[in-house]
């Protein structure tokens, strides 16, 4: 996998936690996403299916399943 440049969530733990949310763009249409307690695991997909994801969040689509 290429060099990736991770960009942690705003609304992650501030004083250093290991609760992070971190995002980094791909190579043309793709997007890493993984925790920062757990680097070595990485979700890969497109922007298309990440916008869907977050907007289905945002909306409670998935509050089921917590």
């Amino acid at each position: 996998m290429q060099q990736l440049t991770w960009q942690k969530s705003s609304f992650s733990n501030a004083e250093g936690g290991s609760t992070c949310l971190e995002l980094a763009p791909g190579t043309g249409d793709l997007r890493h996403l993984r925790e920062s307690d757990d680097p070595d695991v990485v979700i890969t997909t497109s922007t298309a299916k990440l916008r869907a994801f977050v907007l289905g969040a945002k909306a409670g689509e998935f509050d089921h399943l917590l």
